[in-house]
Order: structure tokens, then C-alpha cells, then sequence
């Protein structure tokens, strides 16, 4: 884990989920996930959209600041099914679904809206890969 995770990371849990910096004052969660090829676990601090009827679901987006491929822990998720995540001072279990089609495209929109940089990430990519957005919802399992 990079020690810029570990930073964040260790802020998240020290203030109930919330950090400071190019964060400051986004929704933040942890997500734990195992490594498909390697085993290992695996955690990774991530913006989230809650969605806006329920809340125990989340959307993050798999953005990789606009790099061409898809970061490592989007393939943890889609293969796996499920996760962990720590949200604000809670740790759970969610299921993944892999959001597609105009939902797809109406949560990016939103979370762009929020937040511009996911803008830019877009446009860095465009003509190379849709970012994919992950739908997780609380689970009981």
C-alpha cells in the first residue's frame, strides 16, 4: 500500500471517516477486498455517491485519476461479488453489482457534478475505457 492509502487511511479512522486535504468534506469509505490472483488482503480508500433513497447503498467509481486501465481493486470486486467497507464509524459487508447503461452513465454524471475531478478523469479516458462505476449495498451474509 502506498503510503499516500496509508495517510489517508489512518486519517479516515482517526476522525470517523472523514479526511482532510483534497478530500476534505467527501464522502470517504474504506473498502476491504481480497487480491483475485495473489489472495491477499487488500484495502482501498475511495469517494463514494450515496444513493439518494437508500442508504445502504453507495456507488464508487473505478476513475484510477484517469489513467487507461481500470484500477486493481475494481477487478477484486467484480470477481469476488462482495467486500467489506468501513463508512463513516461502521464496518459491514456489501454485495457489488457492476452499474451499467444510462444508470452508469447518470451516476458518473452526478458524481462529476459534485465532484469535477471525476470530469477530468472522464475526459482522460474518453475513446480508451468507460470508467465503471460499482453499485455496494449493505448485505446481512
Amino acid at each position: 500500500m502506498s503510503d499516500w492509502n496509508t495517510k489517508i487511511i489512518e486519517e479516515f479512522r482517526a476522525n470517523e471517516g472523514r479526511v482532510g486535504g483534497p478530500f476534505a468534506g467527501a464522502p470517504m469509505v474504506l473498502v476491504h477486498h481480497r487480491g483475485r490472483k495473489s489472495g491477499r488482503e487488500m484495502l482501498s480508500p475511495m469517494m463514494y455517491l450515496p444513493h439518494e433513497d437508500d442508504p445502504d447503498v453507495i456507488f464508487v467509481f473505478a476513475s484510477k485519476g484517469g489513467a487507461p486501465e481500470n484500477p486493481g481493486w475494481y477487478y477484486n470486486l467484480t470477481a469476488a461479488g462482495s467486500a467489506v467497507v468501513e463508512r463513516g464509524g461502521e464496518t459491514y459487508p456489501v454485495l457489488v453489482r457492476e452499474v451499467n447503461g444510462d444508470e452508469r452513465d447518470r451516476r458518473y454524471a452526478t458524481q462529476a457534478q459534485k465532484y469535477p475531478g471525476f470530469a477530468d478523469y472522464a475526459a482522460k479516458t474518453q475513446g480508451i475505457r468507460a470508467i465503471p462505476v460499482l453499485e455496494l449495498t449493505r448485505s446481512t451474509e
